[in-house]
């Protein structure tokens, strides 16, 4: 890219006085002068036209500057910061760091680390990039081996990479640029501690991208103390629902949730859905009381290994599964363009949270539904999401449900004696002394003396006496 063009694109998109961006943008991505290789695979992959965000983000990237970016899941955050450092790699080839890790991306799920390297490896396949992706729930010698090879893009949890930091397995001495994506919820599940950790570790002269959804305290302190003079770029702040997202709520009393999921699921059969719980165990019990109504559903959750997550996920995307329960921690990642219908099985403890959830339906311009279950207790969160996007979400009458059958229960292995038809057989119990059989044996020799005649099934020693 000429030195002219990105200055065009800079005073066009963002102003260094104020730090914000205008509206003013490229019209296609040929405008921000980006290498024809990078725009072969954009085109293959459909996309012609940068989304707001992209607009706003890509010229910052370019010239090097830190930037700040609030927007939702679904805007294209991830090509917002891919293609821009793509292309800074392409211009600053350097063959003695080919193999090493100048970029950086942490995410807070394995699904969505594995998501941004499906979009890295998308972008840059006619590249002389390698790029791997780092987490938890995958045999940690496979990833070895990877890095081993040598890497210049690395996408990581906080966890796994800690991890392998520890043992001298990963060099970050060279990373040129730090990505932080969906920063909130990163802090939102502990991750501070790692993510500090890691920065430590990293050149104090580098380049930090932070994305997020929202814009707590915490995410602003990152900010003022990891970040230098950024770069703010944003698109539809959290507070905003999607536009066609059609929202509704339904007042269930708490029992009469799963009988209410199971009406939807008959009502809206054939779309694809996501049912959210709040817990593990939750999302488990609903995913068997629809299986045993008959719609192929699978949960998703942090106690399920990886392998159960891709098959499930995989399932979900390609039809053989339309209902998939998930926890939020789970969810993120998922990127499901045509999800027909959202359902907050259980609404949210943070207003902020349902905003994520709905947005998993709507995207790239189709039309969506998010249907919120609302029990007695959970009415005042309910209002805190309404104070939040400001709306009142309609209510929509409840059906008819008849009553809340009882949970199937697990095969259990049943003895012999427990079987129909085949009653217990009493055993003669005897008391058995303390110490156990070499005890009780002792005992019977005892009791007769010389020995007597050994126990039944017992041998008896060789050459004459007790061993």
């Amino acid at each position: 890219m000429t030195k002219k063009l990105l200055h065009g694109l800079q005073t066009r998109c963002f102003s260094r006085e104020t730090k914000d961006i205008f509206l003013t943008s490229p019209e296609t991505f040929k405008d921000f002068g980006l290498d024809s290789r990078i725009l072969d695979a954009l085109s293959e992959q459909g996309y012609s036209e940068p989304t707001p965000i992209q607009s706003k983000a890509i010229p910052a990237v370019l010239e090097g500057r830190d930037v700040v970016g609030l927007a939702q899941t679904g805007t294209g955050k991830t090509a917002a910061f891919t293609l821009p450092l793509l292309q800074r790699m392409i211009d600053d080839a350097n063959p003695e760091l080919d193999g090493v890790v100048r970029i950086l991306i942490l995410s807070p799920t394995r699904e969505l680390a594995a998501q941004i390297r499906k979009n890295v490896v998308a972008y840059s396949r006619s590249l002389p990039l390698r790029s791997t992706c780092i987490t938890g729930g995958v045999p940690i010698k496979r990833q070895l081996r990877a890095m081993s090879a040598g890497i210049d893009i690395l996408i990581a949890t906080p966890g796994r990479l800690i991890d392998l930091c520890n043992q001298r397995k990963v060099n970050l001495r060279n990373v040129q640029t730090l990505v932080l994506d969906e920063a909130d919820h990163m802090l939102d599940i502990g991750f501070l501690p790692d993510i500090k950790r890691i920065i430590a570790m990293l050149p104090k002269k580098r380049q930090t991208l932070l994305f997020s959804a929202t814009m707590p305290k915490k995410i602003r302190e990152l900010t003022s103390q990891y970040l230098v003079d950024p770069v703010s770029v944003s698109v539809a702040p959290a507070t905003k629902t999607a536009d066609k997202v059609e929202q509704a709520v339904m007042f269930v009393p708490r029992p009469s949730k799963i009988v209410a999921m199971t009406h939807l699921a008959r009502e809206h059969a054939g779309k694809r859905i996501i049912v959210f719980t709040r817990t593990k165990r939750g999302a488990d019990k609903v995913a068997r009381r629809l299986g045993a109504e008959g719609h192929g559903a699978a949960a998703i959750h942090g106690n399920k290994s990886q392998n159960q997550r891709d098959r499930a996920l995989a399932a979900f995307r390609d039809g053989s599964t339309l209902i998939l329960i998930a926890t939020d921690i789970a969810a993120r990642g998922i990127d499901i363009p045509d999800v027909g219908l959202v359902v907050n099985y259980e609404l949210p403890n943070v207003p902020e949270v349902y905003v994520h959830r709905i947005g998993r339906t709507a995207r790239a311009g189709a039309s969506g539904m998010a249907i919120s279950l609302c029990d007695e207790d959970e009415k005042p969160l309910l209002k805190d999401i309404q104070r939040l996007i400001k709306l009142d979400i309609p209510v929509i009458s409840t059906p008819a449900l008849p009553p809340v059958k009882p949970m199937p229960k697990r095969p259990t292995k049943q003895k012999t004696g427990d079987q129909p038809g085949n009653p217990k057989k009493k055993r003669n119990r005897r008391h058995k002394p303390k110490g156990g059989p070499k005890q009780e044996q002792a005992q019977a020799h005892k009791a007769k003396p010389g020995g007597g005649r050994p126990p039944r099934r017992q041998r008896r020693p060789s050459g004459g006496g007790n061993r």
